[in-house]
């Protein structure tokens, strides 16, 4: 009999997905809330349905007789797949009662606190807090809402009074009305992607995740992820042994654990985040650097249990190869008019995949369904090379309105220490 998956998303970083899927002979139904999106016209049917409504997600479970469910790339999509899956009895790595080691970042932060896991130091805060809970922060600090995700009302502020002032804004989409203040850490940043099996964790990649800053609250945007990174062996048993101790003080056995994390020289790893998904719009650059598609460790994990196996017991996150995706933030509310040196950007030799998000008249709205304005994959080369390369591509690159204005932030690349 034919499997039958259900894929939960369907924009454009679940296309692959849906290929494989297929390319197996697996019968792949999607569903999410974009009926316009790019997967739905490559998965064999296509439910217009938000990923939240659990209830009628499972019964299409049952109509369509669905065998396996995955997705991956955003923490929301995560959480909203336990909760299909336990309901729907369907196999998954993790369970809905410990869904807040994961998706609260309070309970997050307290779970790191409980295994002596460096973290920075934070406090909630409720709407009428007394200053007094922050005389022992430095300031400036980042200010989060307790269960939002993908950067929503995230600021960087600089006194007890801004957090007074940005207090509604910060929490206003959020059920909880709480928010999480923390010291902002200057260290180098990582993004790090790991598979869980039989309890143990086995890395998939350590890449540097580079940022600007662009705007004095803001906080600075992410600009270019670099794989593998050039301080891999400087933070990747420390990193690895953090993972462990969070997989087994969670219980997962089995599935996508991922966390993001600073590192300075001298310094101990320190936690910001872990997930139970792969990053969206960069997992396609291990493939790049070493030929392993995430999107077959997710099937192999429902279908094909030795080959995940075999393919982890073969894969070393060291890569020989290296890669790099650049994302372009765009201007909130400018209008794209000219895009001629972004387009002829992607022709440059070394880039493997270039995506202009925005069609001309359109507006840039940060957080919506295009989180970029644009954004380029380069590889085959050294790590020097991959740098010449973005120096190139920051230094043409342009977007810009009807009256000649420009649309995208400035890109920039860190120094990094002399190792």
């Amino acid at each position: 009999m034919k499997q039958r998956l259900l894929i939960l998303g369907s924009l454009r970083e679940f296309v692959q997905l849906i290929q494989l899927a297929k390319s197996r002979g697996i019968y792949t139904i999607v569903c999410d809330g974009y009926p316009d999106s790019e997967g739905k016209k490559y998965a064999d049917k296509a439910y217009d349905i938000d990923v939240g409504d659990t209830d009628r997600i499972v019964s299409i479970c049952q109509l369509e007789r669905v065998d396996g469910i995955i997705t991956s790339f955003s923490d929301y999509l995560f959480e909203c797949m336990v909760k299909i899956a336990n309901k729907a009895g369907l196999k998954c790595y993790f369970s809905p009662e410990k869904l807040d080691y994961y998706r609260n970042k309070d309970i997050m932060k307290q779970m790191f606190r409980q295994l002596s896991i460096p973290t920075a130091k934070y406090v909630r805060l409720s709407s009428d807090f007394s200053d007094s809970l922050l005389d022992d922060m430095e300031f400036p600090v980042v200010v989060k809402p307790i269960d939002k995700y993908g950067s929503r009302g995230i600021l960087v502020l600089y006194s007890v009074e801004e957090i007074r002032k940005y207090y509604d804004f910060i929490c206003a989409t959020s059920e909880i009305k709480e928010i999480l203040v923390e010291e902002y850490n200057e260290g180098y940043e990582f993004n790090m992607m790991s598979w869980v099996l039989d309890g143990e964790i086995h890395v998939i990649s350590i890449a540097d995740r580079e940022k600007t800053p662009v705007c004095t609250n803001d906080i600075p945007i992410s600009t270019r992820n670099v794989y593998p990174s050039r301080l891999i062996h400087n933070v990747y048993d420390e990193a690895k042994d953090i993972l462990q101790k969070v997989a087994n003080y969670t219980g997962q056995t089995s599935g996508v654990l991922s966390m993001q994390f600073f590192w300075s020289p001298g310094e101990p790893v320190s936690v910001c985040e872990v997930a139970g998904r792969f990053f969206g719009y960069e997992h396609e650059l291990v493939d790049y650097c070493c030929g392993l598609k995430v999107e077959n460790l997710l099937l192999d994990y429902l279908y094909d249990d030795t080959s995940l196996r075999n393919t982890l017991k073969k894969h070393t996150p060291f890569f020989e190869k290296n890669s790099a995706v650049l994302y372009f933030h765009g201007k909130n509310g400018l209008m794209v008019d000219n895009q001629e040196a972004a387009s002829q950007l992607s022709n440059m030799k070394g880039v493997k995949d270039a995506w202009l998000f925005y069609k001309p008249g359109e507006r840039i709205i940060p957080h919506g369904v295009n989180p970029y304005a644009v954004r380029y994959y380069i590889s085959d080369g050294t790590r020097k090379e991959i740098d010449r390369m973005t120096r190139y591509i920051y230094k043409h690159i342009s977007i810009t309105t009807k009256d000649g204005e420009e649309i995208l932030y400035e890109n920039q690349i860190p120094k990094y220490p002399e190792l």
